[in-house]
């Protein structure tokens, strides 16, 4: 049993749960999960634009900054939507994508497949359906410029219905793919030239400046403002797009972000593995793409919070993950153990390990960052980003009551008049969205 049971609580319901804006954590009102808005009350929004900002950490709001943000959510709320573990990239964006927790649509990072023998990073696989897909099923139509989640879920390189746009390029060329869509023009998808048949249903557009510089440099990097101010400057771009073509009171707009960012200046790699090995356990660090040593018994995946997987005679050990456990969080700077019951509890992917482990914050299970700074984000921690739901069919100055991740599909469909992803977990957040 890990020796932070408080921590280990409190984290479990912040994913389990929900943050309000002011971020305390609270537990959610149980509502029936539901993919499709109510039918006696359709949204009048033609039009949404998604603008999915990689590493909005909820601090890079403090004072003054994004005011761009801050303007469109003048026009609706500025509150803080609750993720999901681990918080990384892929398996965060999933959930946003589909409505669905992370054990319903499997999208899992950082772990140890068994039947492959090997450690795998991220990847794109999908179990359920989209937004995007959802859209298209019903008639719509759908840009995703490189808002990589829904590639080949619902949009494609070329397809003029549901548009994924040429790839590469920064947050500026994203927002210029965008602009050109709702101008009416021609866009590059995979080196051809593409026209889309009129305003797409949905625009998603994928910016992640914020995260490849919080993990260069951690959260506080000398440059973060100036980023800041870069991505909210596209925000202001959008916007005034939608003016420009006379679609903006006919536009809702979410802003989100999949996680959050904090920084780190030391590892534990060897003390983390050798408090394994005084459990009677070898333990091995993967990356990914890696196969474990013969005798490992414990192969840890590292992505921010550390899958501990039990291979070779620790498998078949029934005490191995209560031993292990045990000796970890005796460790100085562990800020909780999750083990499978309570993984679950929090919706997790059942294709992580016996135990999830987690670090303190400015602490790393690897190893200290080469140029003694850098960020990470995985934990619990960075599970709270901001969110921004404004617009047409959207209730100004009326906040969402505990929004996490699963509920944004179902709420963007809720926003067009269209039934949400099919296998959504989340609620629409009826709340905020002005009935007809």
């Amino acid at each position: 049993m890990s020796i932070h049971p408080s921590n280990r609580f409190r984290r479990a319901s912040v994913i389990a749960g929900g943050a309000v804006a002011a971020l305390v954590v609270a537990v959610s009102v149980a509502t029936p999960a539901t993919g499709a808005p109510p039918a006696a009350h359709p949204a009048p929004a033609e039009h949404v634009v998604l603008i999915a900002l990689d590493g909005l950490d909820v601090d890079y709001l403090d004072g003054g900054a994004m005011p761009n943000l801050r303007s469109l959510a003048g026009h609706g709320s500025l509150s803080t939507s609750t993720g999901v573990m681990t918080s990384i990239t892929n398996p965060s964006w999933s959930s946003i994508a589909t409505g669905a927790w992370p054990e319903t649509h499997g999208n899992t990072a950082y772990w140890y497949d068994p039947a492959a023998g090997t450690a795998v990073g991220q990847q794109r696989d999908l179990a359920v359906p989209t937004i995007a897909e959802a859209i298209r099923d019903q008639g719509g139509t759908v840009l995703s410029s490189q808002w990589f989640i829904v590639q080949n879920h619902g949009t494609a390189f070329g397809d003029p219905q549901g548009l994924y746009t040429q790839p590469g390029g920064d947050c500026a060329r994203r927002a210029d793919d965008a602009v050109a869509v709702i101008n009416g023009e021609p866009v590059m998808s995979a080196g051809k030239s593409v026209q889309m048949d009129g305003i797409p249903d949905l625009i998603a557009v994928y910016c992640d400046r914020l995260d490849a510089l919080g993990h260069a440099d951690g959260d506080r990097a000398p440059n973060m403002p100036a980023a800041i101010a870069e991505v909210d400057a596209q925000i202001g771009r959008l916007v005034q797009a939608t003016k420009d073509a006379g679609i903006y009171g006919r536009t809702a707009f979410v802003v989100t972000g999949d996680h959050g960012m904090e920084t780190f200046t030391k590892g534990m790699r060897d003390d983390f593995l050798a408090a394994i090995s005084g459990a009677g356990y070898q333990a091995e660090m993967l990356n990914a793409g890696q196969f474990p040593q013969p005798g490992t018994d414990v192969v840890v995946v590292v992505g921010g919070v550390g899958s501990l997987h039990l291979v070779g005679d620790a498998a078949d050990d029934p005490e191995a993950a209560a031993r292990i456990d045990a000796a970890v969080s005796a460790l100085p700077h562990i800020s909780a153990v999750y083990d499978k019951a309570e993984q679950k509890a929090m919706h997790m992917s059942p294709k992580y390990g016996e135990l999830i482990v987690e670090p303190e914050e400015g602490w790393s299970l690897g190893d200290d960052p080469s140029d003694g700074v850098s960020g990470l984000h995985g934990t619990s921690r960075e599970a709270l980003t901001a969110l921004v739901i404004a617009g047409s069919g959207v209730r100004s100055h009326v906040a969402p009551k505990n929004p996490r991740h699963i509920d944004l599909a179902p709420t963007i469909a809720a926003l067009l008049g269209m039934g949400g992803p099919s296998a959504a977990d989340g609620r629409v957040l009826s709340e905020v969205v002005r009935p007809r």
